[in-house]
């Protein structure tokens, strides 16, 4: 199979450190050339990374005729803008996540796939982990009985005011950067979608984002719920608790690239651990086989590993907790679902 060539939209330190360098492992993938609105920096970025063509603007890149596909790294208020004009210039587009700033936006990328006809998905690489595809099966095959509720945590510690995290017309804040990931895989490993939402949010005082969030989701099986922070000690982890045990992963969202990852059941035998069994996972990398699957999908003419309307579906749950948060009830998804309040 034919690979794609790749153009990326900026030098976002994910794309640079983690991204590229994974996808040009891959077996489907070719980083054809990086943008920048300074060419310096994209020279900098093709030069150590051996990418064939800097450009020094967005537009300069899109217009390239030997550039398939598009990975957007940009700042979360640039995902839709750029994805849209990525798709309007016939190229396919891989957006990082949150796909959006709202669902309502969201669906904008929507229309333009439909437009124009190329593919559009969102960068959640979690959902082409093996770890996380044997933690469906499992709970799909009934190994801790019936999943009753998820528990989650994740955070960092980062109190720089220039940093996009911490700007709150850039899409900042702890729901948005990191929040979105138990919001998505608790809706992937249920399979459902929450009824109704509730959450509470502590925000900066200078910045304006929220600096620590927990929600709490209601779907039709049972409940999940999530702390995430950008001011806190980093840690990440996720349990999934069932009717006759319980399962969690020791690195969920940032598995480790080519180390064997780790997934641990527990049948509830011994508090003291004696009914707890580990599975070992493969090393690999996410990023990479995020990038050979959604060029599978466009050398196939299929669906990438996140279809969009997955994404906007994510979009929806984040809406609602925003409005919640504000609030101070539950809140059903689809009526916060083109909500756009303070972020």
């Amino acid at each position: 199979m034919q690979k794609v060539r790749w153009g990326v939209l900026g030098v976002a330190r994910i794309a640079t450190v983690k991204v590229i360098p994974a996808m040009q492992r891959g077996e489907l993938c070719e980083i054809a050339a990086i943008a920048s609105r300074d060419l310096g920096r994209a020279e900098d970025a093709a030069r150590k990374l051996g990418i064939p063509q800097a450009y020094g603007s967005y537009e300069e890149l899109l217009a390239d005729p030997e550039i398939d596909a598009i990975y957007n790294p940009l700042p979360n208020h640039l995902h839709v803008p750029l994805s849209i004009r990525a798709a309007e210039a016939g190229k396919h587009v891989l957006c990082e996540k949150p796909i959006a700033m709202s669902a309502s936006e969201a669906r904008q990328l929507l229309a333009a796939r439909d437009r124009t006809g190329v593919v559009i998905g969102e960068a959640f690489m979690v959902q082409v982990h093996p770890q996380w595809q044997r933690v469906v099966e499992l709970i799909r095959g009934g190994r801790i009985g019936k999943l009753m509720a998820a528990r989650a945590s994740y955070g960092y510690f980062n109190p720089a005011p220039a940093n996009i995290r911490n700007i709150l017309a850039y899409g900042g804040g702890a729901l948005m950067d990191i929040g979105c990931y138990p919001v998505k895989v608790s809706r992937m490993v249920f399979g459902e979608e929450p009824r109704r939402v509730s959450a509470t949010m502590a925000r900066d005082p200078q910045f304006g984002t929220d600096i620590l969030t927990s929600a709490v989701m209601e779907f039709p099986s049972g409940h999940s719920s999530f702390i995430c922070g950008t001011q806190v000690v980093p840690n990440q982890s996720i349990e999934f608790i069932g009717s006759t045990g319980r399962l969690w992963l020791d690195i969920p969202f940032n598995a480790i690239p080519n180390e064997v990852s780790r997934l641990r059941i527990d049948d509830g035998s011994s508090l003291t651990g004696g009914g707890i069994t580990t599975e070992e996972i493969a090393p690999c990398d996410q990023y990479t086989l995020q990038g050979d699957a959604f060029s599978r999908a466009v050398r196939e003419h299929g669906q990438p590993p996140v279809p969009l309307e997955d994404a906007v579906r994510n979009m929806a749950v984040i809406d609602a907790l925003f409005l919640a948060a504000e609030s101070g009830k539950w809140e059903k998804p689809e009526s916060g679902a083109g909500w756009a309040g303070a972020r």
